[in-house]
């Protein structure tokens, strides 16, 4: 079977679990080179990246803290060397904070925005000398950017908000290189992020017209297609993974 990303050179920022760990296998199904990026649990990291070589995978792991603009910069120029060069960039990387805005602190609010605002900033800024004409840039966003869903998320919901508006705009920026740039926005997914038996876990299952939460691999599938050929028309766009609970 064709695999759609053969020959691509792929980077998931924040790609060792959940949604980012069913990206990067996916897109190594498809034929990518993929490395991606992870802060902690060292050991569990060499387990994962043995696995996928042991599979056939061309997995590669660089370690850097996402609200470290610095470390950052140096794991995105270390894994674009080491791949060759860039033709896809994933910014999966994301903190969920949630609380009452009258005592929701600055230290939270910080690193919300640090990791979910300036981290795809710094990704996009560091990964680009990296890209030739052409390529894919995809950011993890949510279905919260435009809809509050429930008390305590609106440093969450601004954070994303904001990713999704420099989304719109790098979409003309690199228009002239041919590069696209897109924003998927999962509703609820089963992650450690956000386990089944979560606080909101059941109101989140009953407002959802398909009574069930999403699976991380069914986010990565649209990246996927995001990152491939099919998609070359697409850009700009925030695309909800959400099993309808925004329609």
């Amino acid at each position: 079977m064709a695999q759609s990303l053969a020959g691509k050179k792929a980077l998931v920022i924040g790609g060792s679990r959940g949604i980012g760990e069913a990206i990067v296998r996916r897109l190594s199904d498809e034929g990518a080179t993929v490395a991606f990026t992870w802060v902690s649990s060292g050991e569990r990291v060499q387990q994962q990246v043995d696995n996928y070589r042991q599979q056939g995978k061309a997995v590669q792991a660089f370690q850097a803290d996402s609200g470290d603009a610095a470390k950052l910069t140096e794991a995105v120029n270390q894994a674009a060397q080491a791949l060759g060069g860039l033709d896809i960039l994933v910014y999966n990387a994301g903190v969920l904070r949630m609380g009452d805005i009258a005592t929701f602190s600055l230290e939270d609010f910080d690193l919300s925005y640090n990791i979910n605002v300036r981290g795809p900033f710094v990704a996009v800024q560091a990964a680009l000398p990296h890209f030739q004409s052409g390529g894919r840039i995809i950011t993890i966003g949510s279905i919260v950017s435009s809809a509050g869903r429930g008390p305590g998320s609106t440093v969450y919901g601004v954070t994303k908000a904001a990713v999704a508006r420099m989304v719109r705009g790098l979409a003309w920026d690199l228009s002239e290189r041919k590069i696209t740039v897109n924003d998927v926005q999962p509703g609820p997914v089963a992650t450690d992020m956000n386990p089944l038996d979560g606080e909101h876990a059941e109101y989140l299952i009953n407002a959802n017209p398909m009574k069930r939460f999403g699976e991380p691999h069914e986010v990565a599938n649209l990246v996927a297609w995001l990152a491939g050929p099919e998609s070359s028309y697409v850009n700009g766009a925030c695309m909800a993974v959400d099993g309808g609970l925004t329609a």
